[in-house]
């Protein structure tokens, strides 16, 4: 308890710097306003200069009292399952009830567990008059680390920290929450293995790599992989608390991101030259230019980010591919995130979804223009194929995002987190393992004995100069020498 001056009183701050349960709290007592508690602290809070205003009129004595609770089990909120991750502290006036600051007060607890949190404070009033927490008045600044936050409020009470999940505030189910975390890390974990075989194939391979389309789907799988492997390492990385190493994750993960979606739009541009533009012209030094845009652009948007402001990557719980309770890095700013991500992942999908338009507009006149193949059944197998194949090439799932909301949210999330988490293994499927010249290569190289072939003389679909799309896993007709086979 403390007696104060109002004529002199600069702002007031109380702090615990070590605590040890069962033993006496070792505290400190500043005459001023500190916005920034030392190194160390368990828990402290800051009052501002404007309290004065609150302090009783006359001459009573002006007194603020703090206290410190040490022992979570006094404050249990009925009401709901949320975990108390912090010690509690409080602050009061002496005759005075303290409300609608013009300054805030600076409240900073040190976590219990190194998880995403919410700044609380604890009503007396709710649950029928035995108390529980509520968030109203108070504001979670951005965390700089893993074990501390900062909160900022505008009235008095007792304060304390809780282990939520924004995405648990959604959805209750524990059961659906712990199914798409086990969905989304096993999808990213295989999609990473078949993008990596996928990688080594092309690579190794010298004939497949020759033509553009190789070599686009070459760099989709490299930013797909990086995409991948980060989003595992994300939660192992973050628990390390280095605030350092937490923006550099989540850098990294917006960039891959980023760079994902801008190849799938590459991928859609080539297809509209090569089927609609039929733009059979020598480009010079087309796939570097495409390299520059495909790498560059987000590397541009996410060093601007850097240079504007670095502190939107933070410590958090709830990530794009995943909808995690663990530790994670990434994007806490809801204006960046919408700026630099949806804005973007938006405008590339709704290319990609007319040009997809386009392309099954296209083959369908070719094939109407030639004459009907033999087997209407093996014909809609091949259609149904190069949909399947165009459709997770061009990232043509991620748009389920957009509605995973009102009663089909959860089923869209669970659709949503299987399709993407395995967009790599797809791609595999479709343009490694469905591929005949593939194929062609594993059996010259891989198999031994009958399996094994003595000579394939075949040649890749296109020269390398034409702007072609030689994939026969999308084959634009049942029948031989389409376009999509000789090059457009």
């Amino acid at each position: 308890m403390i007696n104060v001056d109002p004529e002199q009183f600069q702002g007031l701050t109380f702090g615990v710097s070590s605590f040890s349960t069962g033993l006496v709290p070792e505290t400190y007592v500043n005459q001023t306003f500190l916005s920034r508690p030392c190194d160390g602290t368990v828990a402290s809070i800051s009052l501002p200069q404007s309290l004065h205003n609150f302090f009783p009129q006359g001459n009573k004595k002006k007194r603020v009292q703090f206290h410190f609770y040490g022992i979570q089990e006094l404050f249990k909120d009925s009401a709901t399952n949320w975990t108390l991750n912090s010690y509690v502290v409080s602050a009061s006036v002496n005759n005075s009830n303290v409300s609608n600051l013009r300054d805030p007060v600076v409240v900073t607890l040190r976590h219990l567990k190194p998880k995403e949190v919410e700044c609380v404070y604890w009503d007396f009033q709710k649950n029928n008059g035995s108390g529980g927490w509520d968030s109203n008045g108070c504001e979670t600044l951005p965390s700089i680390s893993a074990y501390q936050t900062t909160c900022q409020c505008y009235h008095l009470t007792h304060f304390g920290v809780l282990l939520v999940s924004h995405f648990c505030r959604r959805l209750r189910e524990t059961k659906d929450i712990s199914i798409l975390t086990v969905i989304s890390y096993l999808g990213c974990g295989v999609s990473s293995i078949f993008l990596g075989i996928s990688l080594l194939t092309y690579v190794v391979f010298e004939k497949l790599r020759s033509d553009y389309p190789s070599k686009i789907l070459i760099n989709l799988s490299v930013a797909l992989l990086g995409l991948n492997l980060v989003f595992l390492l994300d939660s192992w990385l973050s628990s390390f608390g280095s605030y350092g190493l937490c923006i550099s994750t989540a850098a990294t993960l917006h960039y891959f991101l980023l760079a994902s979606f801008t190849w799938m739009g590459l991928e859609a541009i080539h297809m509209y030259f090569a089927l609609v533009k039929v733009f059979n012209v020598y480009v010079p030094l087309y796939i570097h230019k495409f390299c520059a845009l495909g790498w560059g652009i987000p590397l541009v948007i996410v060093s601007m980010v850097l240079v504007i402001d670095r502190g939107v990557w933070q410590f958090i719980t709830s990530m794009l591919l995943i909808i995690s309770p663990f530790l994670s890095c990434w994007m806490q700013s809801n204006v960046f995130f919408y700026v630099t991500v949806v804005s973007f992942v938006l405008l590339v999908l709704v290319f990609n979804v007319v040009v997809f338009i386009v392309v099954l507009v296209q083959i369908r006149h070719m094939q109407t223009n030639k004459p009907a193949a033999t087997g209407n059944k093996h014909c809609a197998m091949h259609d149904l194929r190069a949909v399947a194949s165009l459709t997770f090439l061009l990232g043509l799932t991620w748009p389920i995002a957009f509605f995973t909301w009102g009663p089909a949210r959860v089923p869209m999330l669970y659709l949503f987190s299987v399709l993407n988490s395995l967009q790599g293994f797809f791609i595999f499927v479709f343009h490694c393992l469905m591929k005949e010249n593939v194929r062609k290569q594993w059996r010259i190289h891989l198999c031994c004995g009958r399996f094994r072939l003595k000579d394939y003389s075949g040649t890749v679909d296109g020269p390398p100069s034409s702007l072609s799309i030689s994939d026969d896993s999308t084959t634009a007709s049942c029948s031989s020498g389409t376009p999509y086979q000789q090059g457009a």
